[in-house]
């Protein structure tokens, strides 16, 4: 199978080298693999650098680059896609890391039958200190960022509603289509709806794994669940069906406390009270748990007021999200739409003709 590895960025000059020196030690067969980087008008020096890669002879069948003139997730991963002729499509984050086996474990899977698949992707933070394996432990664990199931390692083969850096058959994308180009952070979240919808399964297997490089400041944290919240909130207005009840527990804790705020203001102070004991007994005992199951930090100590703020980021970003929905979808004229059958036209036109050891 020949195999299309994508990977988009903007402004990842820090984190490129190690990706491409992950993707140069591919124990696939690199005769089989091309290399399609997308590149959304960046202002450092990662365009130079995929110039860099693809002079560098490391013997893929080729490597592509590919300028994406909107500073927009969705529609780089479009980009991608139309200049893949894989006959399977992986997509890959630039601040994200795999092992050499990973697109041979890939391949195999796909080979046992399935359609779609990835693995757990755990968090990792590199220039390790006791600030960023604080923070790591904080994005870890399930009270502080997601219960998602496709975030974690499995034991067995597994069927999830989503998943990171997977592997796609390129039927896939040439029955569903691209990416809703209107999208930013949820764009995985509507596509992989539209893929369940075409009846797809996507299997989570216990010997693919990868690793996502996790926000290595404080800030950069707080915008990052602040701009997740932002997004589900948009999304609730075009793709309802896509986001799951864990997406809004943040902004449901952000009106619990709201609410319970005016109840005190006029004498009721019970509701609030049984709020800030629940949430300090969950606050607690994860904070335990991170001492007792992670590479101990003195400074795991601020954990319980780490957790909060990362909440309300979320839900503070959510109820923006939501009251700029109305509007938002106004503007929306089909035009990320009619980009989503452009890109179905686009794979299946450049599919290349099965050999006949294939056929």
């Amino acid at each position: 199978m020949l195999v299309s590895l994508c990977v988009i960025a903007y402004n990842e000059e820090k984190v490129l080298n190690g990706l491409f020196r992950n993707i140069a030690s591919q124990s696939y067969p690199h005769e089989k693999i091309e290399v399609i980087l997308v590149d959304s008008n960046s202002t450092d020096n990662t365009k130079s650098m995929m110039e860099d890669f693809k002079e560098t002879n490391y013997n893929f069948n080729r490597v592509e680059i590919v300028s994406n003139s909107k500073k927009n997730q969705a529609s780089a991963w479009n980009c991608a896609l139309c200049e893949a002729k894989g006959d399977v499509i992986i997509r890959i984050d630039a601040h994200a890391q795999i092992p050499r086996d990973f697109i041979r474990r890939s391949i195999e899977n796909l080979e046992e039958g399935e359609d779609i698949v990835g693995g757990g992707r755990p968090n990792i933070v590199d220039n390790e200190t006791s600030w960023k394996l604080t923070l790591l432990a904080a994005e870890e664990s399930l009270f502080g960022s997601s219960i998602a199931e496709y975030r974690r390692p499995t034991e067995k083969k597994e069927y999830h509603d989503s998943l990171f850096h997977a592997a796609y058959r390129r039927e896939v994308f040439e029955k569903v289509g691209g990416f809703n180009e209107s999208l930013g952070r949820t764009e995985d979240n509507e596509l992989h709806y539209r893929i369940r919808q075409a009846g797809y399964k996507m299997c989570s297997c216990p010997d693919i794994i990868s690793f996502q490089h996790t926000r290595n400041t404080l800030r950069n944290m707080i915008k990052q669940k602040f701009g997740n919240g932002y997004w589900i909130g948009l999304t609730l207005g075009v793709c309802p069906g896509c986001l799951s009840y864990f997406h809004f527990v943040p902004f449901l804790f952000l009106l619990a406390i709201v609410t319970f705020t005016i109840c005190a203001c006029f004498g009721f102070f019970y509701p609030l009270m049984f709020l800030a004991l629940a949430y300090c007994m969950f606050d607690f005992v994860n904070t335990v748990g991170c001492f007792a199951t992670k590479k101990l930090q003195p400074q795991f100590i601020i954990l319980p007021f780490l957790f909060p703020i990362l909440h309300i980021a979320y839900g503070v970003g959510t109820l923006c999200g939501i009251i700029k929905m109305p509007f938002w979808k106004s503007t929306l004229k089909g035009v990320p739409y009619k980009r989503i059958e452009e890109v179905k036209e686009a794979m299946i036109k450049n599919h290349p003709e099965k050999s006949d050891e294939e056929i």
